[in-house]
């Protein structure tokens, strides 16, 4: 592993062994990166680079735009995903991809909870990444579904992992209470499409299990 720090961003990268390889970019909540890669390791996954981006700044990197707080101990989200965005594009992924045996094959991004929503939306914005994993995403997250009912993105991905727990929708925060609905929704809008998606339902609420729904996504992305 390699860990870089930029614009107090924490970088780790997981190098693939061979050239053309594909490489994943994976925004973290913490740092679990490291358990991510290793989880792939341990079950044979195909050669692949990791590039697991922590220290975020949660409710603003992830946030394509402002909402208040979604219950009362809660912050707000405060709109920096396209900033975030543009810091992974002009200056992590230049950096990161200088420690690569070569060009990546193609490029993934992918997240749990709201890094799952931003993963979604970064499609809008940008060309570069071809398949997205949105494990657990935040697509209750208000006015999106109707953002990606609205917009185009730069580029159709060739394919799309969508999952959330089996828990997540049995809420009493009216905010949350949408997210099955809304992911399913956006998972057929994208298939209409004719992009390869899933949707998978996993047992327990947004907290269970992050790790190994992390590693299922990635590991759906790679074998495409």
């Amino acid at each position: 592993m390699i860990s870089l720090t930029i614009r107090q961003k924490t970088v780790d990268i997981f190098p693939a062994n061979e050239p053309n390889s594909p490489a994943i970019y994976l925004n973290t909540y913490g740092h679990e990166g490291r358990d991510v890669y290793e989880r792939l390791q341990a079950g044979g996954c195909r050669d692949f680079s990791l590039i697991a981006v922590s220290d975020l700044s949660w409710d603003h990197d992830m946030a394509p735009w402002e909402i208040p707080p979604i219950s009362k101990n809660d912050t707000p989200c405060t709109g920096g995903a396209d900033d975030y965005l543009a810091l992974l594009l002009e200056s992590i992924l230049p950096e990161a991809e200088k420690h690569l045996p070569g060009a990546p094959s193609w490029r993934g991004l992918a997240g749990y909870s709201l890094a799952g929503l931003f993963a979604v939306y970064a499609i809008y914005k940008t060309d570069v990444f071809s398949r997205i994993a949105s494990m657990s995403g935040s697509l209750w997250f208000p006015d999106f579904q109707a953002f990606v009912f609205s917009h185009t993105p730069l580029k159709a991905p060739d394919c799309m992992y969508f999952s959330l727990g089996s828990k997540e929708d049995k809420t009493r925060n009216p905010f949350l209470q949408p997210v099955r609905q809304n992911t399913q929704a956006i998972e057929a809008f994208f298939k209409s499409r004719g992009i390869e998606t899933v949707f998978e339902i996993n047992p327990g609420n947004h907290f269970q299990h992050a790790l190994e729904r992390s590693a299922a996504g990635l590991l759906w992305i790679l074998n495409r």
